[in-house]
């Protein structure tokens, strides 16, 4: 005769217990259904066109398959161009204003050439060097947790112990003590550029694939070639690489 009664007084806090928890888990969920992807590229030296080619393509894949938006190109050409590292830190700083610092994801590409002291910056008569303490300065100014960091360059493993964390996912062309190759001014892409974005990207769904994938045709070619193996790096990003499934 009195089970009605106990049921009753033992939903009342649980009824209680979830209208008080309600809200958080529609907040995670709508956190989650939000979250944008915002791709900032740029093609950092001027005087060979693969650099615009590959920044404006690469750009274009990955807003493709992660539903990306928006998306800022910005490259130097032979004649000038905006792409340089003071544009590159005032580019990022305004891109985070407009992203959600705890859910949203920042996509940076980096091509040029590369060397043991960072990325050859070259637009028009400007000529200066992108170190990696000035990008990971770049980075921790933003406010934005989760990155992404693809940089195509000779050397570009330099960057690693400065920017690679668990929130920080960095994917580079070569390790710090080898070049990496393809960047002639008429092609379309370097060799990592072709293998990482054009192909092992859109094949896929997600960003380790790509990169074992391109590492693996990246080497083949290079072998075929008689190259000196330029050893493509991935590391940190134990946080975001399972925010970014590509789309089907």
């Amino acid at each position: 005769m009195t089970r009605g009664p106990i049921i009753s007084r033992l939903h009342a806090p649980l009824v209680a217990l979830l209208l008080v928890f309600a809200p958080v888990f529609a907040a995670v969920h709508a956190a989650e259904h939000h979250r944008r992807v915002t791709v900032v590229s740029f093609g950092l030296f001027g005087p060979q066109g693969v650099f615009r080619r590959e920044a404006t393509a690469a750009a274009q894949i990955v807003a493709s398959r992660f539903g990306a938006d928006p998306v800022v190109v910005r490259f130097n050409t032979k004649t000038g161009g905006d792409a340089t590292v003071q544009t590159l830190a005032a580019t990022l700083q305004a891109e985070a204003k407009k992203m959600n610092g705890e859910s949203d994801i920042l996509f940076l590409i980096l091509t040029s050439h590369g060397s043991r002291d960072g990325l050859a910056v070259t637009a028009g008569q400007v000529m200066e060097t992108l170190q990696p303490s000035n990008l990971a300065e770049m980075l921790g100014r933003t406010g934005i947790r989760s990155k992404v960091v693809v940089i195509s360059a000779c050397y570009s493993g330099v960057f690693i112990p400065r920017i690679a964390d668990a929130d920080t996912l960095v994917i580079t062309a070569a390790d710090a003590h080898h070049p990496s190759f393809g960047c002639q001014d008429k092609a379309k892409w370097t060799y990592f550029g072709d293998a990482f974005f054009n192909v092992a990207l859109r094949r896929s769904n997600n960003l380790k694939d790509a990169f074992l994938l391109a590492r693996s045709v990246v080497l083949k070619r290079e072998l075929r070639q008689g190259f000196e193996p330029s050893h493509p790096q991935m590391a940190g990003g134990g946080n975001v690489e399972p925010l970014l499934v590509a789309r089907p």
